[in-house]
């Protein structure tokens, strides 16, 4: 590869050099620091930045050499091809690109304008690491996108969603103005009656496992957070909750998260809204989910039924399917303990009495 380098520009240098006496004079200088970097030796990027724009021809500094490209920006970060139908993330990016070339800014320039660094802009717009909320709302600022159709933060949402399970964003927008929601869970505690703590050790668990990355965590909690601070109105839903008894028993976060995840499930048992009861184990095949079920019911009665597999969630509006999930709720409130019942068990398992 290096012979090869040196016989092209043993064919193509006296070319090249012809009528730039500036070129020919710094010709020396750029040969010892091409020496330099092949032989491993300090970095000379400050000589080769100011060497490259006097040969007239723009450079892109690699890792592993330095190549004349012309029309580009002078980076430390490989400026590889992207495909924005590759993903929906790979569209942000690509679009993120277009937009700060269009200005003529470099990654390290935008970076600056939004409080980021050069290298996490070029990992947002290659796909190596997801947008947030806060990265999409610098952007907007930085590029006057703010409020606009074309916001990265609109985007941010629209990225978002696409990652969460089929009918869930849709739900979601439902469930902030049903006037009565109807919660089945197995496993965890319903997101709706999680306290911070117990979403952020749900989510940080995430992380270790690699499954979403630091960011991602974060925005699960203050998604969740939305959620829980839609049903506070002048008129809240009403809340039917039904957990297995694996949610309460089931530690997560440690004695302290738990212990404050339990005392509040008993705080909104208190709450005239809320009717929340534990399915014990005792009921055995008497239960009639194995997975999340919600039922919604709206201001004008209608109700839809939303339910999740482990790859996939279905909304419903179909009333046949929706009144069946209907009748085996109310089956199942009937089988499991009464709200005195489950307040005095979910009390046991906080003060860790059998």
């Amino acid at each position: 590869m290096l012979s090869d380098l040196f016989a092209q520009s043993h064919r193509l240098l006296p070319q090249f050099l012809q009528g730039r006496p500036v070129a020919a004079a710094l010709l020396p200088l750029l040969f010892v620091g091409l020496s330099w970097r092949i032989c491993g030796f300090a970095s000379h990027r400050s000589l080769l930045s100011v060497v490259f724009p006097l040969l007239g021809a723009p450079s892109v500094v690699y890792r592993r050499g330095v190549f004349n490209v012309p029309g580009t920006e002078d980076t430390l970060v490989n400026l590889k091809e992207l495909n924005p139908d590759a993903s929906p993330q790979a569209a942000y990016g690509a679009r993120l690109r277009s937009k700060r070339e269009a200005r003529d800014w470099t990654q390290d320039q935008l970076g600056e304008r939004m409080g980021y660094s050069g290298r996490h802009i070029s990992a947002v717009e290659t796909g190596c690491k997801p947008p947030t909320r806060r990265f999409s709302r610098c952007a907007d600022t930085a590029l006057g996108l703010t409020g606009t159709s074309d916001s990265f933060e609109r985007a941010w949402g629209e990225l978002r969603n696409g990652s969460l399970l089929e009918g869930f964003p849709e739900y979601v927008g439902y469930e902030a103005q049903a006037v009565e929601i109807r919660v089945f869970e197995v496993g965890i505690i319903p997101g709706l009656l999680q306290t911070p703590a117990y979403a952020r050790a749900l989510a940080d668990g995430d992380v270790r496992r690699g499954t979403i990355t630091p960011e991602q965590a974060a925005e699960r909690v203050s998604v969740l957070a939305e959620r829980q601070a839609a049903l506070v109105r002048s008129r809240p839903p009403t809340m039917l909750v039904v957990m297995d008894e694996s949610c309460i028993r089931r530690p997560v976060g440690g004695a302290e998260v738990m212990n404050e995840q339990l005392q509040h499930l008993v705080e909104v048992a208190a709450l005239p809204n809320t009717h929340l009861q534990v399915a014990p184990y005792g009921i055995g095949e008497r239960r009639p989910f194995n997975l999340p079920v919600y039922l919604l019911t709206m201001s004008d009665w209608s109700m839809m039924a939303y339910a999740e597999s482990q790859a996939r969630g279905y909304l419903d509006r179909e009333s046949t399917y929706v009144q069946a999930t209907l009748s085996a709720y109310h089956q199942l409130q009937a089988e499991a303990l009464s709200q005195t019942e489950s307040v005095a068990m979910i009390e046991q398992v906080r003060k860790g009495t059998p």
